[in-house]
C-alpha cells in the first residue's frame, strides 16, 4: 500500500508542477472554492482530486486507506508553507475531503474533528467553512445530537445568516440548516420565521432547497413542496463543474447525498398524495441510488426500503388491499439492514442507536402488519409495543406517523440525510 501511496504522490506533484492547469475530475469540482480569493495549490488540488477518485470508484478498505495517507501528506505539506490563503484553503479543503472518506466509512467522531479543525482556519474562505459548519450539523443530527447541533446551527445563523450585507446563498444556506433543526425539534414557528422568503429566493438551491421542501411537505404544503423537490433533483445533476462556494458541501450534506434524500422525500410526498405508481417508480430510484452510493448491505438502504414499506401500507390502507407479504419482506431486510436489536434484550428502548427513528418505524409499521394476521396477532403487538416505548419524536407520534389520512394536519417526512423522521 505504501510502495503505491508513494508513487502516487511523485505521480501527483509531478502533474501539478507543470504549466498546464490541473484537469479537474468530478470528485474534484465538487471542491473547488473560487469565492473570496485564491483556492488551493495545483499539487493539493490534484492529491484531492486523486484521493477522492481512487476512493470512489474501488470503495475497499485498502483504496480508502491509500486515499486517506495522499490526503494526510497533503495536509503535512501545507503546514509548512505559511498562514495565507491559498495555503489556508489548501488545508481547508484537503481536511473537507478527509471528512468525506470518514464519513463513507462511519467514523464520524474523526470526521467532525476534521470539520471542527477548519472552522479554527482563520484564512480559510467562506465557501470551505460554510460547508464545514454545514455538515457538522448534519453529522450532529444523525447521530442523534439534538443540543450540539442547535448549538452549532445558532453559531452558523450568527456568523452567517443574519445582516443585510449577508450573502444570499451562505444566508440561506444558514438559515435552512437552522430550521431544519428546529423543525425536527417540532418547534413550528420557528421553522416558519426561518424559512420566510424562501420561495423566490435565488439562493434557496441545493440542501437549503430540500429542507424547505420537507418543512413544506411536513405541514402539508404538498404541491409547493413537490416543486422544490423537482428543482433540487433537476439542478444537481446539471451542475457538473462545481467552481463555486455555493455548491461546496460534505458528508452527509453532499451533492451526492442531497440528490438521494429528494428522490426519497418526493417518493414520500408521492405516496402521501395517493399517486402510489409514481411514489413506487420514484422510491425505486431511491432504492437504486442508495445501493450505487453505498453498496446493497448499507444500512442506508435500509432507510429507503422502509419508505417503501410504509407505502405498500398507505397504498393497502387507501385501496382497501392487502399488500401484508411485500411489506413484510421490504420491513424484514430493512431492520436487518438497520441492525434493529433484539425485542427481548432488556433496556433497548431507552438506548440510542444509530438510525434509531427510522428503525422504530419500520418495527412499529411491521408490527401492524403482523397484527392483521391473527395467527401473529401477538408477534404484532409486542413489536408495536417496543415501538411506541422507543419513540422520542419531538414533533409527531408514531401512531400519527403510521396512519396517514387525508385529514391529517401533519406529515413524516424521512430525510434521507440525517436519516431523522421530520
Amino acid at each position: 500500500m505504501f510502495h503505491s501511496a508513494a508513487k502516487l504522490l511523485r505521480t501527483t506533484v509531478a502533474v501539478a508542477r507543470t504549466n498546464k492547469a490541473p484537469l479537474l475530475t468530478p470528485p474534484l469540482r465538487f471542491f473547488n472554492d473560487r469565492f473570496n480569493g485564491p483556492n488551493a495549490s495545483p499539487v493539493a488540488l490534484q492529491m484531492i482530486d486523486y484521493a477522492l477518485s481512487l476512493a470512489k470508484s474501488q470503495k475497499s478498505d485498502e483504496s480508502y486507506g491509500q486515499a486517506m495517507l495522499v490526503l494526510e501528506q497533503c495536509l503535512s505539506s501545507q503546514s509548512t508553507e505559511g498562514l495565507g490563503i491559498v495555503t489556508q484553503n489548501s488545508k481547508g479543503m484537503t481536511l473537507l475531503a478527509m471528512s468525506n472518506l470518514l464519513f463513507a466509512r462511519e467514523s464520524y467522531d474523526e470526521a467532525m474533528e476534521k470539520l471542527q479543525t477548519i472552522l479554527d482556519l482563520e484564512q480559510s474562505s467562506l465557501g470551505v467553512k460554510v460547508a464545514a459548519m454545514e455538515a457538522l450539523v448534519g453529522l450532529n443530527l444523525a447521530l442523534g445530537n439534538d443540543d450540539s447541533s442547535s448549538v452549532l446551527a445558532d453559531k452558523c445563523l450568527e456568523r452567517w445568516g443574519n445582516g443585510e450585507d449577508a450573502d444570499e446563498f451562505v444566508n440561506a444556506r444558514a438559515k435552512a440548516v437552522k430550521g431544519l433543526v428546529e423543525l425536527l425539534q417540532g418547534n413550528i414557528e420557528s421553522a416558519v420565521s426561518l424559512f420566510q422568503g424562501f420561495k423566490d429566493s435565488e439562493g434557496c438551491v441545493g440542501n437549503a432547497a430540500l429542507s424547505f421542501g420537507e418543512f413544506l411537505h411536513a405541514t402539508c404544503n404538498l404541491s409547493l413542496a413537490k416543486d422544490f423537490y423537482q428543482k433540487v433533483i433537476n439542478e444537481v445533476p446539471e451542475k457538473k463543474d462545481f467552481t463555486d462556494m455555493h455548491s461546496l458541501s460534505a458528508c452527509n450534506m453532499s451533492s451526492d447525498e442531497v440528490l438521494l434524500a429528494s428522490i426519497c422525500a418526493l417518493g414520500q410526498l408521492e405516496a402521501h398524495m395517493g399517486k402510489f405508481n409514481d411514489a413506487e417508480e420514484t422510491l425505486t430510484k431511491a432504492l437504486n441510488k442508495a445501493e450505487q452510493l453505498f453498496g446493497s448491505h448499507h444500512p442506508n438502504v435500509g432507510v429507503v426500503l422502509t419508505c417503501l414499506a410504509l407505502m405498500f401500507r398507505h397504498k393497502a390502507v387507501q385501496e382497501h388491499s392487502s399488500s401484508l407479504l411485500i411489506q413484510e419482506g421490504l420491513y424484514r431486510r430493512a431492520l436487518d439492514l438497520l441492525k434493529a436489536p433484539p425485542l427481548d434484550s432488556e433496556g433497548n428502548t431507552r438506548m440510542k442507536f444509530s438510525r434509531q427513528d427510522i428503525m422504530v418505524l419500520a418495527r412499529g409499521g411491521y408490527g401492524e402488519a403482523l397484527c392483521v394476521q391473527q395467527n401473529r396477532k401477538n408477534e404484532g403487538e409486542k413489536m408495536k409495543r417496543w415501538a411506541e416505548e422507543a419513540w422520542g419524536n419531538r414533533r409527531i407520534s408514531l401512531a400519527e406517523a403510521l396512519k396517514i389520512t387525508e385529514s391529517s394536519n401533519k406529515l413524516p417526512v424521512i430525510d434521507a440525510r440525517i436519516c431523522r423522521v421530520l
